[in-house]
């Protein structure tokens, strides 16, 4: 995946989630065409890797989004380091599945944390600034588990209906500020979340070729971002050809 016509040249993005998987391919994506990134992970190790690899193109910044004190200061701590920020890609976050009585109270408390309340609270943050530049993209992680009720996850699927009824009300209150908000819905992708799927649901799903990679969620991301400013690209479902709910 590269982009030669450096379609971001001069512009800052930021990443939450962004030192693996899903966010590792938009990090990258982003970068090779032309951005600079702040990336936002809890994991210190990955981090350094991508500073090895891009030196000071990538910001770092260590921090667990499930803390809420941690979680408030993202945008000053991307704004301390950063001239602006033009776009934000809210990626981070954690899935369970199984059956809902198997399920611990803690665990659905975390879930709904990261998944739901944390980019919530990510996106009020930046909005403001975004709003007096009058222009920024945010685009948003969601699943195609967001449209469809999918019967061994009850509570991520659950989470992410909440973010894409989200994306859509916020995106009709601040077009008007010239931002664009959009959601990116994968099926399987080929990351460590979809480990945790029931193994029959795994095998059947690699055995039958049923997954995409992260680098074409990635390539979904930027033509998003390179479309026109009058051109919104709000929701984009993107499945493995051979998926079948």
């Amino acid at each position: 995946m590269t982009y030669r016509n450096k379609t971001l040249e001069g512009k800052v993005a930021a990443v939450t989630g962004g030192a693996s998987g899903i966010g590792l391919a938009s990090t990258k994506g982003m970068l090779e065409a032309g951005a600079r990134v702040v990336v936002i992970d809890r994991d210190e190790a990955a981090l350094a890797t991508l500073i090895e690899e891009y030196g000071d193109r990538v910001t770092p910044l260590l921090m667990d989004l499930l803390d809420p004190e941690s979680c408030a200061s993202m945008m000053p701590q991307i704004l301390s380091q950063t001239a602006h920020l033009d776009i934000f890609h809210a990626n981070a976050g954690l899935y369970v599945g199984g059956d809902l009585v198997d399920v611990s109270s803690e665990t659905i408390d975390q879930m709904l944390n990261l998944n739901v309340n944390v980019v919530m609270k990510n996106i009020h943050d930046v909005l403001p600034h975004m709003i007096e530049r009058a222009t920024g993209d945010i685009i948003v992680t969601s699943s195609l588990a967001g449209h469809y009720p999918t019967p061994w996850e009850p509570v991520y699927a659950s989470s992410k209906w909440a973010i894409h009824c989200f994306v859509q009300v916020v995106r009709r209150q601040v077009f008007k500020h010239g931002i664009r908000v959009g959601s990116i819905s994968p099926g399987p992708v080929v990351t460590n979340l979809v480990f945790g799927w029931p193994e029959e649901k795994l095998k059947e799903a690699i055995d039958s070729g049923s997954l995409i990679k992260p680098q074409e969620f990635a390539e979904t991301l930027m033509f998003m971002l390179s479309r026109p400013r009058n051109v919104t690209i709000r929701d984009v479902v993107l499945m493995p050809t051979n998926y079948d709910l």
